[in-house]
């Protein structure tokens, strides 16, 4: 072997089992690089069967029928491929966060809590032992080295409608500088029409739409089956259901079962519709106003991550995301002690919700995130 040949090494490919890490695996064994396909088995779906659909099969990731698509395309492309079982460190990171977020009347965001913890943390490690040099994934997001800052940077996808930069707001320089992202440049429909024309297995799989542990999309049942089997625990002591001028208007069901901004389900009779406002762990109590009580100027954050830049020593204009499905508002942070921030919209912005995300944009440029308190 030539001492060219020794100093390429592989690129580990995070195989999903779906069409866009499929294609990421392709491209680059295509371009002569040497590849490595990983899967992660997260979590055993065999767990709690009564939860998955019979449809489950279109609508997931992270199943035994992924890993078996994860491979096929690997034996396709003639690339080494195998699964590593993260369920424990899954279950941990994830699972137990996921629920005890709900329990604590939090909303979160799990798939960033498996990149923080996961994707670009554990196997990267993995990546690393079997003498990889990065990890590419399928995600919808660029990256670049700005060698005026000396930092990398990461920014929203040309696929709008795709785009995940969303859930990377955690990532940090040394993860960054060890990631690929080859679909950050290319639409959705590219990316079909590439898989077709390398007559990849699954070029025509329809894309995963629940969170990989909860197929149903039933989150309720997920977190009251999952802690009755932890340690037959019940949950879901009922509660006042109270207006935002303290007036009893109907009993609640358990905490768990609510969002900020929700309006569905909540059993009111009462003339003009009412949403949640706030959920009061302290008191039990599930707080409901008319839509004006929903909409909010500020809000506190923390864990936040800085991306662009070092923590700024002075307020910072942005436009700001607080839910994936959220068209960035123009708001102003405000740096704070212990990787807090405020941040202030111009305009009031609807149902700022407790343990989802704040990721900070200018334009295309993610600064960075932090999860709402």
């Amino acid at each position: 072997m030539s001492e060219v040949a020794q100093k390429i090494r592989p690129v580990v490919v995070a195989m999903s089992g779906g069409v866009d890490s499929s294609t990421v695996a392709a491209l680059l064994h295509q371009s002569g690089q040497p590849v490595i396909g990983l899967t992660m088995q997260l979590w055993n779906q065999r767990r709690f069967p009564h939860l998955v659909p019979a449809d489950a099969r279109s609508g997931r990731c992270c199943s035994l029928d992924d890993v078996y698509d994860a491979r096929r395309v690997a034996e396709h492309l003639g690339i080494p491929y195998y699964v590593v079982n993260y369920q424990d460190q899954f279950e941990q990171a994830v699972v137990q966060p996921f629920v005890r977020a709900y329990l604590d009347g939090r909303t979160p965001v799990p798939c960033t809590l498996c990149n923080n913890h996961l994707k670009f943390d554990q196997l990267l490690r993995t990546a690393r032992q079997i003498g990889a040099e990065r990890l590419a994934t399928g995600h919808y997001a660029r990256l670049r080295f700005n060698p005026t800052s000396g930092r990398y940077e990461l920014l929203r996808a040309v696929d709008a409608s795709k785009d995940q930069s969303y859930f990377l707001w955690g990532l940090t320089q040394e993860q960054m500088a060890a990631t690929l992202f080859p679909l950050g440049h290319r639409t959705k429909a590219e990316v079909r029409e590439l898989a077709a024309q390398l007559r990849l297995p699954v070029a025509h799989k329809p894309e995963s739409q629940e969170i990989c542990f909860v197929p149903s999309g039933d989150y309720v049942a997920f977190i009251e089956t999952y802690l009755g089997a932890q340690d037959g625990k019940r949950i879901g002591e009922e509660g006042e259901i109270v207006t935002t001028d303290g007036r009893v208007v109907g009993r609640h069901q358990g905490l768990h079962r609510y969002t900020v901004g929700q309006r569905r389900g909540l059993g009111l009779a009462t003339g003009a519709p009412l949403y949640v406002v706030a959920i009061d762990r302290a008191t039990n109590r599930l707080i409901v106003g008319e839509n004006d009580a929903v909409r909010r100027d500020t809000c506190e954050v923390e864990g936040v991550n800085w991306i662009a830049l070092a923590r700024p020593a002075r307020p910072v204009s942005a436009q700001v995301k607080i839910r994936h499905q959220h068209d960035p508002a123009e708001a102003t942070i405000e740096p704070g002690p212990d990787g807090t921030a405020r941040i202030r919209f111009r305009i009031p912005q609807r149902a700022i919700t407790p343990g989802q995300a704040a990721v900070f944009y200018q334009d295309d440029l993610v600064l960075g995130g932090g999860w709402i308190r």
